[in-house]
């Protein structure tokens, strides 16, 4: 019978925590936009959440901290290049800037837990709901 290395495993546990604990701030932050009618909401803020704190605790656990740093750094890249496909402009307006800007922190977000700041990953999830509940839209015509 071979002995199960138990550490292992409670590490293997502590990662996949921090990614279940990524998904669900994603999700929390993507309720609010599709609440509101966004095509970017639960699916694609959990997933890109849950993606860079996967993408940055596989980074530190296999690299050494040079390249690491550089894996995390392609993580906001790749969010940017992602954040660019969301941006339309038509005629004269723009769209999509709000859900850049919100899948681009969000990602922050998900590195925050995968390097395990947790308290300023729940904060700053805190804080991008609160930002993405003010309509400036529905602000202007209230107080004109």
């Amino acid at each position: 019978m071979q002995n199960i290395d138990w550490s292992l495993i409670i590490k293997d546990l502590y990662y996949v925590g921090q990614i279940f604990g990524a998904f669900l701030i994603g999700a929390l932050v993507g309720i609010q936009r599709e609440r509101i009618g966004k095509a970017a909401g639960i699916r694609t803020y959990s997933l890109v959440c849950g993606g860079s704190a996967l993408f940055t605790i596989l980074a530190l656990l296999s690299f050494p901290s040079d390249s690491a740093a550089r894996i995390i750094a392609q993580i906001v890249i790749g969010i940017g290049f992602l954040g660019a496909g969301t941006i339309l402009h038509r005629d004269d307006k723009v769209s999509g800037l709000t859900t850049a800007a919100g899948m681009w922190i969000i990602a922050a977000v998900g590195m925050a837990i995968g390097l395990g700041h947790f308290f300023m990953a729940f904060l700053v999830a805190f804080l991008i709901v609160l930002v993405l509940m003010f309509n400036e839209e529905k602000f202007i015509k209230k107080n004109l």
